[in-house]
């Protein structure tokens, strides 16, 4: 274990960026002819990439942030003022903010045990509840939480039914699949991420799935600002300014070289974990269902009560490790608590008790085995 001159034991990050050594090739190649803008050939080989590793099924759109990219996607889908949008309440708020950017009203639906996604016997009883309210919702955000996929067989069954678009968030789940499918492909329009505790990072960024060329050619174009074609600069709509930059696409091509082996070592540090630390009663790991496959983006657990998820963060905040809860539900948020919701206790009772662990595919396992002592002297 290494200290600083201090005396501090070395820090050991939640999710730290791991660069692979061959983003500066792609960078220089920037330099040296001169893209320095928000398209080139980076950017077109970073979406070329992509759509080769979600097996050229969706198009790609290199976007400033996976945000940015939801933004988009509700857009294309014409989400606006008056409009609902049911979102699974255990997530980021960047899954949700978007919603808000549009006008529209998000409505909040809890998780299933199972995967601690979207529970599909809420989302079926509150879109029934919407429609008898005369408020048919206009799209549905389903999350692959911590890259575990959600229900997509029952989900998709319950949203074709109904004839509602599904937006699916994998921004934390490149790399993972649902009956061998990658994560990505299965909604009318999918969102990825790239920022800096990604599985792969651009340091900033994200990226539009789309379902074909002309979606991504119309996402392209609200992402430059809507600028009419012609030597004018005209416009007839209003835009937004979320490409990529061909620098960060630069840095996203040299990671896309190495996507498989960091997915390989995340999987191995929850795998690392679990034998660890299974035999300590009060922990319970996420586990994978049958067809499920997910990159374990963050390693989640569980413990018996919050005082016991609080007592373990605390020891390993007092040795220099970061750990965070599990995401906080959206209807909890000051901003977001007087929406309405469709509630189980599910998701309020994974954030009490849930924890994520040092996941990053940098750690080596003397870092690992320092988090695992840690846990495992809070039990004595």
């Amino acid at each position: 274990m290494t200290k600083n001159a201090s005396g501090v034991k070395s820090k050991i990050w939640l999710s730290a960026p791991h660069m692979s050594g061959f983003e500066e090739h792609f960078i220089n190649q920037a330099f040296k002819t001169n893209w320095i803008a928000p398209l080139g050939p980076n950017v077109d080989g970073f979406e070329n990439d992509l759509e080769t590793y979600l097996e050229h099924q969706s198009h790609v759109t290199a976007l400033s942030s996976g945000t940015a990219a939801i933004h988009l996607a509700l857009k294309l889908l014409n989400v606006s003022v008056g409009d609902e949008v049911l979102c699974q309440t255990k997530t980021f708020i960047a899954s949700v903010n978007p919603v808000i950017y549009v006008g529209a009203t998000p409505v909040f639906i809890d998780s299933e045990t199972q995967t601690w996604n979207m529970c599909p016997e809420l989302l079926e009883k509150a879109i029934l509840d919407r429609i008898s309210k005369g408020k048919k919702p206009k799209a549905i955000i389903a999350i692959n939480l911590y890259g575990m996929p959600y229900n997509v067989t029952h989900i998709h069954a319950i949203t074709k039914k109904y004839q509602i678009p599904v937006i699916e968030d994998s921004a934390e789940a490149l790399g993972s699949r649902y009956k061998a499918q990658p994560c990505g492909t299965f909604g009318d329009f999918s969102i990825l991420s790239f920022n800096g505790n990604k599985i792969i990072t651009t340091s900033g960024g994200g990226a539009l799935v789309s379902r074909n060329s002309e979606l991504k050619n119309r996402a392209i174009f609200l992402a430059t600002q809507a600028k009419d074609s012609g030597i004018n600069y005209n416009h007839s709509e209003v835009g937004f300014n979320y490409r990529m930059s061909n620098i960060l696409a630069g840095i996203g091509r040299g990671q896309m070289q190495v996507l498989e082996n960091r997915i390989q070592i995340r999987r191995a540090h929850h795998e690392y974990y679990k034998n660890a630390l299974s035999h300590i009663t009060e922990i319970e790991f996420l586990n994978e269902p049958e067809n499920y496959h997910s990159n374990r983006w963050l390693t989640a657990v569980l413990f018996k009560t919050k005082a016991i998820r609080d007592g373990v963060l605390n020891a390993l905040l007092n040795e220099n490790i970061e750990s965070r809860p599990s995401w906080k539900p959206m209807h909890q948020q000051p901003v977001f608590e007087n929406y309405p919701s469709y509630l189980n206790g599910v998701s309020d009772n994974l954030f009490e008790r849930g924890l994520c662990l040092p996941s990053g595919s940098s750690l080596t396992h003397v870092e690992l085995d320092r988090v695992n002592q840690v846990i495992k002297n809070y039990f004595g």
